[in-house]
């Protein structure tokens, strides 16, 4: 064989010695016991039904986007959003707050700590929730002439899934601190879609109108089945996993973790789903729909950081707990890489399919196809940095969070006021994504200052500033 031969053969060699490797490396992560290789098998799965998630939720409002028509749409969809936002905001923190814990206490071996800590955030969550949908109903009774008559059955309903939805994202959390991805996300991300989709194609059949009412009513339906079922399943499965003679209760601790928490994700939240509120606020339902048609096919990217993020948080308590500093940098400058570079390839993707994939929701959503390009420039900067956020909640730097997403949202309203009014859907998607680069900036200044690391998916190894201990 001639050395050209050898030359020519060089390249497919190397290619099959890297596809072992990356196989060797899967069943690594998938058999592998330790700590990183389950945090790796949390984002493998986590990525696995975001995308499923992805798909689902992409095909369903497409579906009924055209069943219901763009005015009937965008009504549903401000409200139901709105439903969403406030039914995690009830949890004041504490879905978070058990991945906090649970880790630690499952090290631990302190059951009956983990039982409290679960038992509790439910029923805090679920009272919380209720009491807010308590006082919607007083102020729908008494203002419901002062707002448009076509928000008033779709609000009164939207009161009483809040208990539901809130109880949905206390058990997404136990699962996430579990590492059971499927328990965890599934019923939120997948089943409940599905069953939205499935009663109001039913209700639709069965003669009742496509109206955002007959919606409300099978998102109603649909929540309560998923969280009750998620529910049923995560209890049984707590008290197998971790068997106690009675649960042990340190509300005091908890909730002065859970508040902090609650800031942090109350406003991480509030950057990532108000756009849609605000746009009901200041524009029609029609304008609602073509934004929301926008923001949901360019989800098609930002769940890339979902999934990472459900992986990280739980890692990043324990590599903290455990003193591991090197190890802490390592991982969340890899959180930071799973994050954007498939962020990136996936948004330059929704881009070129942009108009085909908005025009499946109807004709008239093409308009929001520029709408895109702006809002992926946010995402990628958030998703350069991974999971900032989880990482500064996991070592204790709640007040830090608090303050830069105190700055991001007023960021966001600022422009948001300034910009809507001049240039309508332009000025929201330009102030979403605005925040969400102001965001990135901040968490990157503060997680170098406070940790001493250089938080980027661009950065491969310790910097200078690291190996000197800088901070």
């Amino acid at each position: 064989m001639t050395a050209f031969e050898e030359l020519g053969k060089t390249p497919d060699a190397q290619g099959h010695a890297r596809v072992r490797q990356a196989m060797v490396m899967l069943v690594a992560v998938l058999k592998g016991g330790d700590a990183q290789a389950r945090a790796q098998r949390m984002a493998l799965s986590a990525f696995a039904i975001r995308v499923v998630s992805a798909a689902i939720a992409f095909v369903s409002q497409i579906i009924l986007a055209r069943l219901m028509g763009n005015f009937e749409y965008g009504l549903f969809t401000f409200v139901w959003v709105m439903t969403i936002l406030i039914g995690n905001l009830s949890c004041l923190g504490f879905h978070t707050t058990i991945i906090r814990f649970l880790p630690e206490y499952r090290e631990a071996g302190a059951h009956a700590e983990i039982r409290g800590l679960t038992s509790t955030a439910r029923l805090f969550a679920m009272t919380v929730a209720t009491t807010i949908g308590g006082l919607g109903l007083v102020a729908l009774h008494f203002l419901g002439d002062r707002i448009e008559s076509y928000y008033v059955a779709p609000l009164f309903l939207a009161v009483f899934a809040l208990p539901m939805v809130a109880l949905g994202d206390v058990q997404e959390g136990t699962g996430r601190a579990n590492s059971w991805p499927i328990a965890a996300l599934t019923p939120t991300y997948i089943i409940r879609p599905l069953l939205i989709l499935i009663f109001m194609a039913a209700s639709v059949k069965a003669g009742y109108p496509p109206t955002a009412h007959t919606a409300m009513v099978s998102a109603l339906a649909a929540v309560y089945l998923a969280s009750i079922g998620q529910f049923i399943f995560v209890i049984t499965r707590i008290g197998k996993n971790y068997p106690a003679e009675a649960n042990r209760i340190d509300f005091g601790n908890w909730f002065k973790v859970a508040v902090p928490i609650f800031f942090i994700e109350g406003f991480v939240y509030l950057l990532t789903n108000s756009d849609v509120v605000i746009v009901g606020f200041y524009l029609n339902p029609t304008d609602v729909a073509i934004y929301f048609a926008a923001a949901k096919t360019m989800a098609l990217v930002h769940f890339v950081f979902f999934s990472v993020k459900a992986a990280a948080s739980a890692r990043f308590s324990m590599l903290w707990a455990a003193g591991d500093r090197d190890g802490l940098a390592n991982f969340a400058r890899q959180a930071a890489r799973w994050s954007f570079w498939p962020s990136l390839a996936i948004g330059l993707l929704v881009l070129l399919a942009g108009k085909l994939l908005l025009s499946l929701f109807g004709h008239a959503f093409v308009a929001g196809y520029p709408l895109l390009a702006i809002l992926l420039v946010g995402i990628l900067a958030k998703a350069s940095i991974g999971p900032g956020e989880a990482l500064l909640a996991m070592v204790g730097e709640q007040r830090r969070c608090v303050a830069i997403y105190i700055m991001a949202l007023a960021v966001n309203l600022a422009l948001n006021m300034t910009l809507i009014p001049v240039y309508g859907l332009y000025g929201v998607a330009i102030a979403t994504s605005g925040a969400m680069v102001f965001e990135a900036l901040a968490l990157h200044i503060t997680i170098r200052r406070r940790l001493g690391i250089t938080l980027s998916a661009f950065v491969f190894a310790p910097t200078k500033s690291e190996n000197r201990g800088e901070t």
